[in-house]
């Protein structure tokens, strides 16, 4: 099976279009970088001195420690629930009953549209008032569970529809039941096809767990704050912690780039999020 294209591929003209616009937004962005730090060199936010405490250990092993059990703990929990529930609503909203598909809809459309500070501040404030307060990462995992698992859900029903029909139908020919058939042969492959789209989610949810801070949640931008208003180095503090942050989702997108090339050598057609349409 070929890749499908859904954009003209450019042309000489466009091609060195493409490549003039990357150089100069290229340039721009080195210039915008080489501005803050003589800024920051004039303020003395370069000095040795001012860098010296992050050449000791048990600063860095503070700011991983809530990395890993905090940034990281938030993420996986959520990745854990938000998946399945996203593949379920992808499922659901392609049903042939129409209850059934609506329920899904009103659900994807509203949980992407919601704010996840909204719902942060809903589990927050709202639920303790009906008695209901569960451990801080609860109070975090569910919000950012609900917002992903509508944009995972997406993703999934993209993967399903950029399918040929007659997957299906060749799983029906081997005496496969219907429900089989789309659970044996059409989902594996569509979650194969849109794998890098799901690891690039990730990288969107690895970054939201900082509205940890709102709720006091010890994670990565928490011990930030944590630190700056010990060491006084509120500057570097952030700095470092944007360094960490940048590594991870650098290495999840190089991850994803790949998964994106292997994805096209095997042929497999791209996904793109669907409108508003039903198998």
């Amino acid at each position: 099976m070929t890749g499908l294209s859904y954009y003209d591929v450019p042309g000489p003209r466009g091609r060195m279009r493409i490549r003039i616009g990357s150089i100069v937004s290229a340039i721009v962005i080195l210039g915008l970088i080489g501005a803050g730090l003589w800024q920051f060199g004039q303020q003395g936010q370069l000095a040795p001195e001012m860098w010296e405490p992050f050449t000791q250990w048990p600063i860095w092993s503070y700011l991983l420690n809530a990395y890993l059990t905090g940034t990281l703990a938030a993420a996986g929990l959520t990745v854990a629930m938000s998946a399945p529930l996203g593949v379920l609503f992808a499922v659901m909203r392609l049903s042939p009953v129409k209850v059934i598909r609506g329920i899904a809809t009103v659900y994807i459309e509203v949980t992407r549209t919601l704010p996840v500070l909204l719902l942060i501040y809903a589990m927050l404030f709202g639920l303790p008032q009906y008695g209901i307060n569960p451990p801080t990462i609860w109070k975090l995992a569910i919000p950012l569970t609900i917002a992903n698992s509508g944009v995972i859900a997406e993703i999934v029903r993209a993967g399903i529809l950029a399918l040929p029909r007659g997957q299906e139908e060749a799983g029906l020919a081997l005496g496969m039941t219907r429900g089989r058939a789309f659970a044996s042969v059409v989902l594996p492959q569509a979650l194969r096809s849109v794998t890098p789209s799901l690891v690039t989610q990730l990288v969107s949810l690895l970054k939201d767990t900082s509205l940890g801070y709102v709720l006091g949640f010890f994670e990565l931008l928490q011990a930030g704050s944590v630190l700056s208003s010990y060491n006084y180095l509120l500057i570097q503090d952030y700095l470092v912690i944007a360094l960490i942050y940048l590594v991870t989702n650098g290495i999840l997108s190089f991850f994803a780039y790949r998964l994106r090339r292997w994805v096209d050598r095997r042929g497999i057609a791209p996904a793109t999020t669907p409108q508003n349409r039903t198998a």
